[in-house]
């Protein structure tokens, strides 16, 4: 799981057999202070491969610079490359769920929007700014009935 910023734009191919894939690199800030008491910033890039209809998805709607959320597996791939006759690798993130997150104004003129696409899910999730708040009627105690809900 991860959320970071769009380093490009994905980029959409059509393999053979029909199939979309999208690759693009996600950027991860960590701050920390340093031994002498510095706070330190330190970027990681990751790649991304996304494949299918939430290829088609990420082609549409997300662009360099966009926060986002990705969730999935990590994979390592090699090959021999041809110049210098050494086996490479590369490992990337296999995408099967993405969030677009931040603060960019929707069509509708509303900020804070969240959308919520993956492999696994019939629909995307609801977005507006009140997605994560509470509903009125369960203004502070957890009810009983709700107890049987938590995963642990």
């Amino acid at each position: 799981m991860l959320i970071g910023h769009l380093g490009n734009d994905p980029e959409l191919r059509t393999i053979a057999s029909g199939q979309s894939v999208v690759n693009f690199t996600v950027a991860t800030n960590e701050n920390f202070k340093d031994s002498s008491g510095n706070l330190q910033e330190r970027t990681e890039w990751h790649r991304i491969v996304v494949w299918g209809k939430l290829a088609e998805i990420c082609s549409q709607y997300l662009k360099k610079g966009r926060q986002v959320y990705i969730e999935g597996r990590l994979q390592t791939r090699s090959w021999d490359d041809t110049k210098s006759g050494e086996k490479k690798y590369a490992t990337e993130i296999v995408c099967s769920d993405m969030q677009m997150l931040g603060g960019q104004r929707d069509q509708s003129g509303n900020e804070g929007s969240m959308q919520g696409y993956g492999q696994n899910r019939r629909d995307f999730q609801p977005s507006g700014s009140n997605f994560y708040q509470q509903s009125e009627s369960s203004s502070g105690a957890m009810l009983e009935s709700d107890k049987d809900d938590l995963p642990f």
